[in-house]
Formats: C-alpha cells, structure tokens, sequence
C-alpha cells in the first residue's frame, strides 16, 4: 500500500482542523497521498495548504499514479460518487465519516489519524459490494451505467401515478402502479428501499430488492429476487416524461425507453477497520434491535 487518493466534495469550517492534521499525518507518513481535483478547490476556499503532486480527475489519471487506495472524507454520497471514478479498476474505497449517519462511510472522524497507522501497517479488510448495470434501447447514462446503491424510477411532471411493468427472466412480475419504484442493490437496501419498507439484506447475499414507492395497491410488497435474474421495465403514464436515478446521478426518460436491469460485471470493493462488521455497523448507525426494556 503506497499511494493514496483523498476524495471529497466540500470542507467544512468545522472540519478544517482535523483536514489540516490528516494532510500532516500523510506528509510525515511513508505514504503519497494525490488529492482528487474537485476537492482541490474546497480545500482552498478553506485555505487549507497541501502538497500538489499531480493532477486527478479521471479514471485513467488513476492508473497512471497507480493509485492503491481512496480515502472518501464526507458521507456515503461520497463514497457512491467515488465509485464512478473507480468503475471497474478495484480499488479499495475506505470511507471517514465527515456527515451525519456515515452508513458506508463508517469510520468516525475522530479515528482518522489511526486509520492512517492502521492503513501503512495494512491492518484492514476489504470487502467486495455487488452492484447494477443497465442497458437501454436509447441512450440513458451512457458514461457510466452502473449504481451501487440502487436504480429507481419515478413520477416527474405530474402528481398521477405511474404504471411500471416489469419482467423477471422475461416472466411477468407486475405492474406497479404507483409514485415509483426502487431496484436495489443488498448495500442500498438499508436506504431509500428501507425507507419504502424494503427489508435489510446482508451485503454478501446476491439479491436484489424491488420496492414500490407509495403503490396504490396494499396487496404489492417488497420482493426479493436473485442478482443473476435480468429485469426488464416500461414506464408508462399520463405525463411523457419521467424521472429515473442511479445512485446519485438522474436523467429523464420516456416510454419510449426499455431499460434492462442485470448484475453489474465488476464490484466495489470497500475498505474497514478490523472490528467491525455489517451487524455491528446497523446495531450502532440505525439502533437495530434497541429496545428501552433491556
């Protein structure tokens, strides 16, 4: 483990400090740390000095600095948008909670200068995420069609529900009518689906969850379904455009569209501390199990 690459989006003034005392940490360290160049310019604006060593940007620019390992400071929506520059070169992503929950991102801020130790002394694990890719018979995120988290579709212009049909294997599994509908990844279930009332699934297990988003009909539950199954949805409604996401990136589709939803070829492999592990994580980040009678 040599070369390391901060990621970030924003620095916040409450933050300065502790970016300032990592950035020292890394200089006195045998590591090279390399500064993803959109958090270059948040590091400036909070007059944070750092060494320049070369400029990153792009997938390519990685495997030019052959770069071993990211560091995400901020939340999970950091780690997701770093996972569009890694795409398939399976680097390590280790994420430092700067925000609030910090689900992915689970290392506290406040271990940050130990996780430096415990990263030269190479004392952590990896673990490999399954993720989603799509295709579609008219262009629909062409750069990089794949979520980590999940891919839905919603309602756009109007507040009338939307029928989504959908395929599993080419056997018809519904048609939902409702404001929306999640395909989720095991690590996306414990967001936006969990918040539909899609169930937790292990990270390990090679599922997919598909939950309706306010369906109109009581009868139509989350279901579970293998991740080598090939879904296949239409978006139909009286509006022409609708609203589609993968992860944090959006873009409006018709019903024109055909979207094919399969397991994505490669995986995001994520970095952790030794200790911990996913029921640990969703015991201490979502009080799972908390009951005030024990």
């Amino acid at each position: 483990m040599k070369n390391i690459l901060l990621y970030g989006q924003t620095v916040k003034l409450t933050d300065t400090g502790i970016i300032k005392a990592l950035l020292q940490k890394l200089e006195d360290s045998p590591l090279d740390y390399y500064i993803f160049d959109g958090y270059k310019l948040s590091l400036n604006e909070a007059s944070i000095e750092y060494k320049d060593r070369s400029a990153i940007n792009t997938k390519d620019d990685l495997e030019t600095n052959a770069i071993d390992l990211i560091i995400t400071l901020g939340g999970d929506g950091t780690i997701l948008k770093a996972t569009n520059l890694v795409q398939d070169l399976d680097i390590p992503i280790m994420g430092i909670n700067m925000g609030r929950l910090g689900f992915l991102a689970n290392i506290e801020k406040s271990k940050i200068l130990s996780a430096v130790d415990t990263i030269i002394a190479g004392d952590f694990f990896t673990e490999e995420r399954s993720m989603l890719s799509l295709q579609s018979n008219l262009p629909l995120f062409e750069d990089m069609p794949f979520a980590l988290n999940d891919f839905t579709v919603h309602k756009r212009d109007t507040s009338s529900m939307i029928t989504i049909t959908v395929m599993v294997d080419d056997k018809y599994l519904n048609s939902y009518w409702a404001d929306g509908l999640i395909f989720s990844t095991p690590t996306g279930s414990t967001g936006y689906s969990l918040s539909c009332g899609g169930p937790i699934i292990s990270p390990d297990s090679g599922n997919i969850v598909i939950t309706p988003i306010a369906p109109h009909n009581l009868n139509v539950r989350p279901i579970v379904i293998s991740n080598d199954a090939e879904i296949s949805i239409r978006v139909e409604g009286r509006s022409e455009n609708f609203l589609c996401t993968m992860d944090s990136r959006y873009e409006t589709i018709t019903a024109e569209h055909k979207i094919t939803l399969t397991k994505c070829p490669f995986r995001t492999k994520l970095a952790h501390l030794n200790g911990t592990d996913f029921m640990q994580t969703i015991r201490e980040k979502m009080l799972w199990g908390l009951d005030k009678r024990n």
